[in-house]
């Protein structure tokens, strides 16, 4: 495990388990938020530092970038105290956004003129796998700069899939989502038609479970956040829809054809459309039909 310092920016659902997980195998570390409360969980963690993210540049080998999208880390690079101006020789970034690749090539391409090494790094697990240090990464950009660095992301991940060029892994993250999340509402779709035909929508679950139909919705989201009465996915209506607006719009640069991605794009902007943008997920389910109804009229 390398003892050089490693920065993390970005302390929300997912950051802030990476950030606990490094500071648990004892990484030296740096972390940052615009959040004042979500820093200050961190100032009295040993071996842990409160920075920003310029100054993170100059002392760390590697930063992590767990930030909604490409704009905030620009945010970030830009300036002069910004990662840019500031970035220690031979600085490796981890962006383990949800981005456009055609931003994050761009960007990549900036940070490799002021020598840096930027990496996209798509992350599955939610923000359960970064609480227990179990992401899957897809990744893409400098290999060299990936092996180099492997083993700092040890304690954060235990699958690593290296794709290729820039870009590669947010391509695939947007292609992961996109599928997640369709398979998901599909799920909704036989759980609400269940219902209607006087069947419990555990039995259906559980008949899922040991049939073909099984996927992680069923799995893992129906039984723990659904069927539970918690509702706590932990991630917004906004960011499915975030998702899936950057995949389809991905897959007609692409040429490629996605009707079933447009889909369920129609329908989560029709649940944002009904006030639910900032609603945790999961409740599409208890809105099923209504956002149905919604997507009808459009």
């Amino acid at each position: 495990m390398t003892q050089k310092k490693v920065g993390v920016v970005g302390l929300g659902n997912m950051g802030g388990g990476i950030a606990r997980n490094l500071e648990k195998a004892g990484v030296p570390l740096m972390v940052w938020d615009v959040a004042a409360p979500a820093r200050d969980a961190f100032r009295e963690k040993s071996g842990v530092e409160v920075a920003q993210p310029g100054e993170m540049a100059a002392a760390c080998s590697a930063m992590i970038f767990v930030v909604p999208a490409t704009p905030e880390i620009t945010a970030c690079f830009d300036g002069k105290d910004g990662v840019l101006a500031r970035a220690a020789k031979g600085l490796v970034v981890y962006d383990f956004t949800t981005s456009d690749p055609v931003a994050t090539r761009e960007i990549a391409k900036r940070a490799a003129e002021r020598g840096i090494s930027y990496l996209d790094a798509g992350m599955s697990g939610g923000a359960t796998g970064a609480d227990a240090g179990t992401l899957t990464l897809m990744i893409g950009g400098d290999q060299a700069a990936f092996e180099r660095t492997r083993d700092l992301l040890e304690p954060i991940a235990d699958k690593l899939f290296y794709l290729g060029a820039s870009g590669s892994g947010h391509t695939l993250k947007l292609i992961h989502n996109m599928v997640c999340h369709t398979i998901f509402l599909s799920t909704c779709e036989g759980g609400r038609m269940a219902e209607a035909a006087g069947i419990k929508l555990k039995d259906m679950i559980d008949v899922f479970n040991v049939a073909n139909a099984r996927s992680y919705a069923s799995e893992m989201r129906f039984p723990k956040h659904i069927l539970s009465g918690k509702w706590d996915a932990r991630s917004r209506v906004y960011n499915l829809r975030k998702d899936l607006s950057m995949a389809v719009d991905r897959a007609g640069a692409l040429g490629a054809k996605v009707p079933l991605g447009e889909v369920t794009r129609d329908f989560l902007n029709a649940a944002m459309d009904r006030g639910m943008t900032d609603t945790d997920y999961s409740r599409l389910y208890e809105q099923f039909d209504e956002i149905v109804a919604e997507v009808g009229k459009n």
